[in-house]
């Protein structure tokens, strides 16, 4: 069979009803990561995934998560030739909370949908459609020639909406069997809903609080205004001293020295526009002298996630003691996030805010920076296959604006990496009314079956060799 009957076979399973059949199974059992009492959820749907891999000849384990707050994982993979090289294929089966009771027109999150070209339910985009789709496109392109000509392991979390945690673990126990020469995995949405995208990773995320705390109690304000410093006066000016009223960064000890040449020709001709469902993007915001693109995809981001003081649900008169907010940044490749404490306190301290305390890392921010230069042979590779199955030329991101546990792979595994999206920005993914596009699923069905036969035809350099069985 050809590659464009394998593709045209692929897009099938969208068109004649197999596409929703398997994602419909995997949508109704509910995966919350945040709710502890859904963990025989998490292994329930692991165990459904293993044995439809089973019948593709896949040989599955289900790994216990080595923290206490985690999910489980599962390994399956096929080995056709120990001296084959072999794809690392990544999803993550959990989901963010149903919201039951907050769908609209009376719908279900934990059963499919489907309205017009809409596919609602919990987990259609994030993630359980798009692992569902390269599964599908490996079927596609085993049916076709019935070898796939390298080994591939499929591996799947349950805890990415709460921070996979205890991945990187997990990923050093058993990198024998993780290790590999590629990864192409598909999570997030494409720039745009009309052309495919490939990401060569991701920047990374790192949290902290500003906190000033002046004294016990609150003081009212008649008697003590004037008299006794105000903590949420102090902490948002400390704020407006690391970000200015146009989002300009001025603690540049956390912004790159330039954007690198490479990432600036990648994303010439990327035209950031408004979505349909977004807000208006604000011209006059952020980094002076870049473009739109080089902001999001280029460019350390400083914001403010949440302040506050006093009792903002029933204020009263009186100056408060604390003020509290949670700063967040995102980074690139081209700083060092190791730097943010003392860069940030330093500044702090030389502009007179030394009543601010910093908290690092109130959360655990696993998801380092990563970044696939726009030249590198796997992107290239990537991008004339799509561009074979599809007639478009994709758009090149050498890493997304948003975080992805991307460096488990690109720098604990040692191995490059392509993340082939198939939402868009208006799917709600963390919202009521979950969605996926039919035609971007159709037409994400041939992209990665297209991938996957030319994986084997016309392979990108094998930077490895072999791998351990399970």
């Amino acid at each position: 069979m050809s590659r464009e009957r394998a593709i045209a076979a692929a897009r099938s399973y969208c068109r004649e009803g197999r596409f929703l059949h398997d994602l419909a199974k995997r949508v109704a059992i509910p995966t919350e990561s945040q709710n502890p009492d859904r963990l025989p959820s998490c292994y329930q749907y692991l165990k459904l995934f293993a044995d439809d891999l089973a019948e593709l000849g896949f040989e599955g384990r289900i790994i216990d998560n080595p923290t206490a707050v985690g999910g489980p994982y599962l390994i399956a993979r096929r080995i056709e030739d120990e001296t084959l090289p072999t794809l690392l294929i990544y999803g993550h089966g959990d989901v963010v909370a149903g919201m039951e009771t907050r769908w609209s027109d009376g719908r279900d999150p934990w059963k499919l949908s489907v309205e017009g070209e809409k596919i609602y339910g919990r987990g259609t985009a994030d993630n359980k459609g798009q692992h569902t789709i390269a599964a599908l496109a490996l079927e596609a392109v085993l049916t076709a020639r019935e070898s796939l000509g390298y080994n591939v392991t499929f591996f799947v979390e349950t805890s990415e909406e709460t921070g996979s945690s205890g991945l990187h673990e997990t990923c050093e126990t058993h990198r024998d069997l993780l290790s590999a020469d590629w990864l192409i995995a598909s999570d997030g949405p494409r720039l745009f809903p009309e052309t495919p995208t490939l990401k060569g990773g991701t920047r990374g995320v790192y949290t902290f609080d500003l906190v000033c705390n002046l004294r016990e109690g609150a003081h009212h304000s008649g008697n003590w205004g004037g008299l006794i410093a105000n903590p949420a006066t102090i902490l948002c000016n400390a704020v407006s001293s690391l970000i200015s009223a146009e989002g300009h960064i001025r603690v540049r000890g956390i912004v790159p020295q330039q954007v690198p040449a490479a990432v600036t020709d990648a994303l010439q001709g990327i035209k950031l526009r408004k979505t349909e469902e977004g807000p208006d993007l604000d011209a006059w915001w952020g980094e002076p002298g870049l473009s739109p693109a080089e902001r999001v995809f280029g460019w350390t981001a400083l914001e403010v996630l949440a302040m506050t003081a006093g009792t903002p649900e029933l204020p009263v008169n009186a100056i408060p003691p604390i003020a509290w907010a949670r700063m967040q940044v995102r980074y690139t490749v081209d700083v060092d996030p190791s730097t943010f404490e003392a860069t940030i306190r330093a500044f702090l301290d030389e502009n007179g805010f030394q009543q601010i305390q910093f908290v690092p890392n109130v959360e655990r921010d696993i998801s380092g920076a990563t970044r696939l230069e726009p030249d590198h042979p796997l992107m290239a590779w990537a991008a004339s296959s799509v561009a074979n199955t599809t007639g478009k030329q994709p758009i090149i991101l050498p890493n997304a604006g948003g975080s992805l546990p991307n460096d488990c792979f690109s720098t604990l595994l040692g191995m490059p990496t392509i993340w082939v999206p198939h939402s868009y920005w208006g799917c709600n993914q963390h919202a009521p009314n979950e969605h996926l596009l039919m035609p971007l699923a159709e037409e994400g069905l041939g992209v990665m079956a297209g991938l996957f036969w030319d994986l084997h035809e016309t392979p990108p350099p094998s930077p490895r060799a072999g791998a351990a069985s399970l």
